[in-house]
């Protein structure tokens, strides 16, 4: 299944637009961000994580007035992860990547474990990738179902939590201070 889903920034200037294609245990995305904090951007990005919602890779383009970065974040499927083709060990044991302002990211974890439908927490070590700097970190989170269609997330590493609300395939459509969903 594809989808086209569209959202918009809820404190700040920022909209994002992505192509989603589905599968039973996988998605693809293509997406586009603009955003205007901490200055204007344009970013580019490809999102592979074709089973068991799982990242295998993330392709980003990112530019603004004068400059351009780009960044390729590669997953081996076991839990070693690769930034631009040099071996990442601090990013050892996650599996999912976490683009800044984008609320098409939290997806494959909760999907992976259904928690847009059934009840659960789990915990999360996240490749995290800053915008507009492209920089990645790792970012332990919490995923937790309060009922169908509402997920916490909280920052294990700062006091960031928002609740998280979901369609019924576990995309986003409201994130509360980042972004809604307009279309899609």
């Amino acid at each position: 299944m594809s989808r086209a889903v569209t959202w918009q920034g809820l404190e700040e200037w920022l909209a994002e637009h992505s192509r989603v294609d589905l599968w039973d245990a996988g998605v693809a995305a293509s997406g586009v961000q603009l955003g205007v904090e901490p200055q204007p951007y344009r970013l580019d990005y490809h999102l592979d994580a074709p089973s068991d919602w799982i990242t295998r890779r993330l392709d980003v383009d990112a530019s603004g007035a004068g400059w351009r970065r780009s960044l390729v974040l590669e997953h081996d499927g076991a839990g070693a992860w690769t930034i631009d083709g040099e071996r990442a060990p601090e990013l050892d044991g996650a599996l999912d990547c976490d683009l800044a302002f984008s609320p098409l990211t939290n997806f494959m974890p909760m999907r992976r474990h259904g928690l847009h439908e059934a009840a659960g927490s789990h915990d999360f070590a996240m490749a995290w990738v800053s915008v507009p700097d492209l920089a990645v970190h790792r970012s332990p989170q919490r995923y937790e179902q309060l009922r169908p269609g509402v997920v916490r997330f909280t920052s294990l590493d700062s006091d960031f939590t928002a609740d998280l609300e979901l369609d019924a395939d576990g995309l986003v459509v409201r994130y509360p201070r980042l972004a809604e969903r307009v279309a899609g």
